[in-house]
């Protein structure tokens, strides 16, 4: 009865952190994951190397620390199952991004729509890290479906994912690593061998949850008036041709679905970037990016449901396996 409770308030917990990213929006000051950016960025400039070495153990510092944390938070409601719910909501809250995601990509396409396309430039670098300058309705509109495409994995259905698996500890581990991907993730001459195990890491641990976000964009496509086949046929021919591992899965799936032509050339401060072509429909406009935000939204819904699911069987069936072995 006692693991069955407590498989309940994991997946209770779950469940309500999704639904308390809609209701609470995140503070402007004093995110937890804001707080550890500026903790991992002073880690960073104390034991920085240029060696792949050194930046493996600044990952290992990070990403452990944070499962510590909530391994430590767990073991404290232990027992107590209101507690187990809060703590579960409260980390799940705390990583997840599907509101902030959505209200962002809203605010650009209503600009968009308004034909003020210096405004929608000016607020495009909140969603994304393409440069904004030269960029017309077409581009600006591509840049943001392909951000809430990736991101519907990477700020939602990923850290879900984790904490589906291994609870609190999972949800905050893989935020870390998340977050230290984009600190130190990308490739320049500072970070190109510093930055390496966050990158790899990163890459790993989203390998499940983007092919996850791919097939749950294919299954619910007739949301957004799409065609499930289309979906299916673009995410099996092109989700491999992004140069990232993962995004391509979700970018490819969202290109059938919302029979729109994604990838081209990427403008970026680094440089230009050549991406190969997903999909085969017309090129995205302005009003495109609310149907990717209602698709974004079913998708991590249908996720937040399946996963909160699956957190209590894996609890069920653990204290099954333990029963059997005693």
């Amino acid at each position: 009865m006692r693991t069955r409770s407590s498989g309940a308030a994991w997946a209770l917990g779950l469940a309500a952190g999704y639904a308390a990213d809609a209701l609470v929006a995140d503070p402007s000051r004093g995110h937890p994951v804001a707080a550890f950016g500026r903790a991992a960025n002073a880690l960073e400039h104390r034991c920085y190397q240029d060696s792949r070495a050194r930046g493996a153990l600044f990952t290992a510092a990070c990403v452990g620390g944070s499962a510590a944390l909530g391994y430590a938070a767990t073991r404290g409601s232990r027992g107590r199952p209101l507690t187990a719910i809060a703590t579960m909501a409260t980390a799940t809250w705390s990583v997840i991004g599907a509101a902030s995601l959505r209200r962002e990509a809203t605010a650009i396409g209503d600009l968009l729509e308004a034909g003020d396309l210096d405004g929608a430039r000016e607020r495009l670098p909140r969603l994304c890290g393409r440069d904004p300058r030269g960029l017309d309705e077409r581009e600006i509109a591509r840049a943001v479906v392909e951000s809430v495409a990736e991101n519907t994995s990477d700020a939602v259905v990923a850290p879900l994912f984790w904490g589906a698996v291994a609870g609190v500890p999972g949800l905050l581990a893989y935020r870390a690593a998340n977050t230290l991907d984009a600190m130190v993730g990308h490739r320049s001459e500072r970070y190109e061998r510093f930055g390496w195990a966050s990158a790899r890491l990163d890459d790993a641990l989203n390998l499940a949850p983007a092919r996850l976000t791919g097939a749950l964009t294919a299954v619910l496509a007739p949301t957004v008036g799409g065609s499930r086949l289309e979906a299916w046929r673009t995410l099996r021919h092109d989700g491999g041709k992004h140069p990232s591992p993962n995004a391509g899965q979700c970018e490819a799936a969202a290109a059938g679905a919302l029979g729109l032509r994604l990838g081209g050339t990427n403008s970026y401060t680094s440089g230009i970037e050549h991406r190969p072509y997903l999909g085969v429909g017309r090129s995205p406009r302005g009003f495109d990016i609310a149907r990717a935000n209602r698709l974004s939204a079913a998708v991590s819904t249908a996720a937040a449901v399946g996963l909160s699911a699956g957190a209590l069987a894996i609890r069920v069936a653990g204290a099954r396996r333990s029963r059997r072995l005693r």
